[in-house]
């Protein structure tokens, strides 16, 4: 198995402590997604990238090396998620992390908000947890346990302008790692909720613009996020590496956050 270099210039170094281990990245195309399948890959875990666009998650693929593959699947859909899930013990013969990140972040005044944005931020943002937890989990009772992080946000913990139909499915997934945690604790198969703060990733980009366009918020973000600056994918990744490794292995049923102080006003 080839090991990759740290990409962007960063120094977290390459290391082992994910060795051996067999991690779904879901989301894996851009973002915190990327990131963490390449930081996964950095310390010695096989990666299957999951995302909607199949040519995004080959590229982070490939950008891996022959310790990642690459899968197209929309993770809404329960049985495209039950399919990669396969695939991904079949190739390799284990599961140890799913880390189902992949959202949508659609804004808009609430009594505005269309019923097809409403469906689809639920179905891939709460839909996509869901699944991605259930078809990872009977791999991991047979494997003696495993970590699943679900992405959530700040969002799932407070409330922003234009964004109830997001915070709600956030909030969701608050919910959705605590009963999950409670229900295999025994089985030794963890899982956390990760809560990202304002992170430069596209995700947030349409969001930036109902408050101003993106050089406004990042101009005034120290107003509410008072480390003053936005977050990296990188950083949000090296959060989930911890969650992903035994190093984390008496956390479990927490909601990590990574918010440059957002929520701690």
């Amino acid at each position: 198995m080839s090991r990759v270099e740290p990409h962007g210039g960063e120094e977290d170094g390459v290391g082992d402590r994910l060795a051996g281990k067999v991690c779904i990245v879901t989301g894996a195309g851009s973002g915190i997604g990327r990131a963490s399948a390449i930081r996964f890959a950095e310390e010695g875990a096989r990666v299957t990238c999951v995302d909607i666009d199949g040519e995004a998650a080959a590229a982070t693929a490939r950008g891996i090396g022959d310790a990642a593959f690459a899968v197209r699947a929309d993770v809404s859909v329960a049985a495209e998620v039950k399919a990669y899930t396969d695939e991904t013990v079949a190739r390799w013969g284990r599961l140890d992390v799913a880390f189902n990140n992949a959202g949508v972040n659609i804004p808009g005044v609430f009594h505005e908000v269309p019923d097809e944005i409403v469906d689809r931020t639920l179905d891939v943002n709460v839909k996509g947890c869901i699944y991605g937890c259930r078809y990872a989990i009977p791999h991991m009772l047979r494997g003696g346990g495993g970590s699943l992080i679900n992405t959530t946000s700040v969002n799932g913990l407070v409330a922003e302008p234009f964004l109830a139909i997001y915070a709600t499915s956030k909030g969701a997934i608050v919910m959705l790692s605590k009963g999950i945690a409670l229900d295999y604790a025994k089985q030794k198969i963890r899982c956390n909720a990760l809560a990202p703060g304002w992170v430069d990733t596209p995700i947030n980009y349409a969001h930036a613009e109902m408050l101003g366009g993106l050089k406004e918020v990042y101009a005034t973000i120290d107003s509410f996020q008072p480390i003053g600056r936005p977050g990296e994918p990188r950083e949000i990744a090296n959060v989930a590496l911890f969650l992903a490794s035994d190093e984390s292995s008496f956390v479990t049923g927490s909601v990590v956050v990574a918010d440059g102080a957002m929520t701690a006003k």
